[in-house]
């Protein structure tokens, strides 16, 4: 009778050396060492990440857009205001210096970015600021005066 040799599986996990950068706030891995949420809303840093967060607030006078810019240099920011509208373009590089690194996990990103606002009716397209400041751009649009409602005198006939 012939002799029945038993073979075995090795299963090989690429990912296995990355799993230590996992991160940690997420307990649910799914293929290819990507999280569970990643499969569902997409990879951090995808799509409208570089598209920076804005406050937008109003007071009496002005309203004023501030945007998070972090790792963006003054320089390679611009803001445009074109038929009431107001666009915020730049860019984020990347600085660093590759060298031969032997894991890498990178959740930040780089890239060109653009957001744009339109502005309501009483917006004063004259009156308008930006200052930069430890990553944040702050802009600022005056607000035309109120104009009242005036009254008609009716005349008798």
């Amino acid at each position: 009778m012939a002799e029945k040799k038993e073979r075995s599986v090795t299963r090989i996990d690429p990912f296995a050396e990355l799993a230590e950068w996992r991160p940690l706030w997420s307990p649910f891995f799914g293929r290819e060492g990507r999280s569970l949420l990643e499969e569902i809303w997409g990879r951090p840093g995808a799509g409208r990440a570089l598209a920076p967060s804005v406050d937008i607030t109003e007071d009496d006078g002005n309203y004023v857009v501030s945007a998070e810019l972090p790792g963006t240099k003054r320089e390679d920011v611009t803001v445009e205001l074109e038929d009431d509208v107001l666009t915020i373009r730049g860019e984020k590089r990347n600085e660093r210096e590759e060298k031969k690194e032997k894991r890498r996990f990178v959740e930040r990103t780089y890239g060109t970015f653009s957001r744009s606002f339109t502005l309501p009716a009483n917006a004063d397209a004259e009156r308008v600021s930006a200052a930069f400041k430890d990553g944040v751009l702050t802009v600022t649009i005056g607000k035309r005066p109120e104009t009242k409602p005036r009254v008609v005198d009716i005349k008798a006939s």
